[in-house]
């Protein structure tokens, strides 16, 4: 985990996503609000770009291969127990393919510029709390 003054405040919170994500997925579809006109796909393609994206900011760049491998499992097995289940969910491929995708891009972002945001807010709120600049 990258230096951070709250590293469990960011962990904590980025393992409540998951949990979150993986009650969202699991819930029957029609217990769930439905949002605004976004197709299946782009759900998942948010929800996996936003978690790579919180997981990225936390970790170093060398751990960002086990972030995406970590997420890519979860969306599997969350295909896995949809289909499982029983509960008018289904199991579909390319949600996986959606998950994959969001993955790898919240992983670019982060590698090309949104790596390490945590340290930064961390920084900038630091500062103003103190009232100190950063050269």
């Amino acid at each position: 985990m990258l230096p951070l003054r709250f590293p469990r405040l960011w962990l904590g919170l980025g393992w409540l996503a998951i949990t979150l994500a993986i009650i969202v997925c699991l819930v029957p579809s029609s217990q769930l609000p439905q949002p605004p006109s976004l197709s299946d796909k782009s759900e998942h393609f948010i929800c996996y770009l936003l978690l790579s994206c919180w997981f990225a900011g936390i970790y170093p760049r060398t751990r960002y291969w086990v972030i995406g491998i970590g997420l890519l499992v979860m969306g599997i097995l969350i295909e896995f127990a949809q289909g499982a289940m029983g509960l008018g969910r289904q199991a579909d491929v390319n949600d996986v393919f959606a998950n994959g995708t969001g993955i790898v891009a919240g992983l670019l972002l982060c590698w090309w510029f949104l790596g390490g945001w945590a340290q930064r807010l961390e920084s900038l709120v630091g500062s103003r709390v103190t009232g100190t600049q950063k050269p």
